[in-house]
């Protein structure tokens, strides 16, 4: 076996599937198997995943494990000399699998590759490349001198500024949104932490993966991130767990440090947490009393480009939902450039939803255009007939 994806879900049945029409398409002629760890779902995820059958291995939890141990879990159930792991609401390139397995290939000290993570709107997601959080480049990062100075190569080492973003190059921190791991550094660093809950365990395995005396490289090819927009992260258990995380990996690899810097940092990190917690306790209250949050939103508006017949069904999902839109009957043929090839219908504000019909675009082609299309308030949506969904990073319409 080449390959073993490994995906960890959790309420995100929309998302995943079409995260795995996706990845179908990228594996399509690879010796790759699919391990699907549900941290037990409650909106008909395991019901949808049953009817798949093929490649693809269902293990369903009877509990929510964290993304850690679920992990662990498809990666002991699998046999690929490569495992990645990847998050559900992700899209990948149709070429992106092949192209990782090639690189992995040809750099035998690679332990583990990263991607270039693409933002709902096609801006690149910093967290493509990432340095390792020393107790300096996490106080830069906290008291706000890496997003202040982001081409600093001292003050944004958090994330590898100064890289070029079109070529491979050395990183220290591969995302877990997409991990792709040579099973034997694997098997030397050892697997994922399970005192991570959530958020940390891919910095965490990173760094063992280079004490092991393996590389982490950063790859630029494409894929969609929706950067756990699903995920409830107002939440008082997000701030628990995600500042918990920041607390195990510190404790883990930096107690050592003397008491002059190991005390400071800890206290930042707490303090981070504590000012999280009185911004959302804040906003609890306004919300209370009445008091607006934040101006309105302004509708969305939408523009679909696709088939006859894909267009077709988009309309009636818009006339049921009173949405306003645009059509544009056209594919990858006729019209490669898609969305980037007109202005946008005139009077028409932010923010703008382009939704391309998948079975006329593939999914890189639809990358590609947003990535070299960069457009302020132009975000990226996708429709495949088979579901009849319309999916954006805030929703799923249908």
């Amino acid at each position: 076996m080449k390959l073993s994806v490994i995906i960890v879900s959790y309420n995100v049945r929309h998302y995943l599937q079409q995260c795995l029409d996706s990845l179908q398409r990228a594996i399509a002629g690879v010796d790759a198997e699919v391990c699907i760890v549900d941290n037990h779902s409650k909106d008909g995820t395991v019901k949808f995943l049953r009817k798949l059958g093929g490649n693809v291995k269902v293990i369903e939890s009877n509990h929510n494990y964290g993304f850690a141990r679920a992990n662990n879990i498809g990666i002991r159930q699998t046999s690929g000399d490569y495992v990645l792991l990847l998050n559900p609401d992700t899209v990948v390139g149709e070429s992106t699998i092949k192209d990782c397995l090639a690189f992995m290939d040809g750099h035998p000290s690679a332990g583990g590759l990263g991607v270039e993570m693409l933002k709902s709107d096609g801006g690149k997601a910093m967290e493509s490349r990432r340095g390792l959080p020393t107790p300096m480049a996490s106080l830069y990062k906290m008291c706000g001198l890496c997003s202040r100075f982001p081409n600093s190569k001292r003050f944004g080492r958090y994330y590898m500024c100064g890289m070029a973003w079109d070529e491979p190059g050395r990183i220290e921190v591969v995302s877990g949104a997409f991990f792709m791991i040579r099973r034997t550094a694997l098997e030397q660093a050892g697997l994922l932490d399970e005192d991570f809950f959530m958020y940390g365990e891919d910095i965490d395995l990173s760094y063992r993966i280079l004490k092991s005396g393996y590389e982490n490289w950063y790859l630029p090819v494409k894929i969609l991130h929706y950067k756990g927009e699903s995920t409830q992260k107002s939440s008082f258990r997000y701030v628990h767990v995600f500042y918990e995380a920041m607390l195990i990996f510190f404790q883990k690899h930096y107690s050592h440090l003397g008491f002059w810097l190991y005390i400071p940092i800890k206290t930042a990190i707490y303090l981070s947490a504590i000012l999280a917690l009185v911004k959302m306790v804040s906003a609890n209250v306004r919300k209370m009393l009445g008091f607006p949050l934040r101006r309105r939103t302004k509708k969305p508006f939408f523009i679909f480009l696709g088939s006859a017949d894909s267009i077709e069904m988009c309309r009636k999902i818009v006339d049921k939902n009173g949405m306003n839109a645009a059509y544009y009957v056209c594919d990858e043929k006729s019209n490669a450039g898609g969305h980037a090839t007109f202005d946008l219908p005139e009077g028409v504000s932010s923010p703008v939803y382009v939704v391309y019909d998948v079975s006329s675009y593939k999914y890189e082609t639809v990358l590609d255009i947003f990535s070299e299309q960069h457009r302020p308030n132009v975000f990226m949506g996708m429709f495949n007939p088979v579901n009849n969904v319309i999916i954006t990073d805030k929703e799923i319409i249908s």
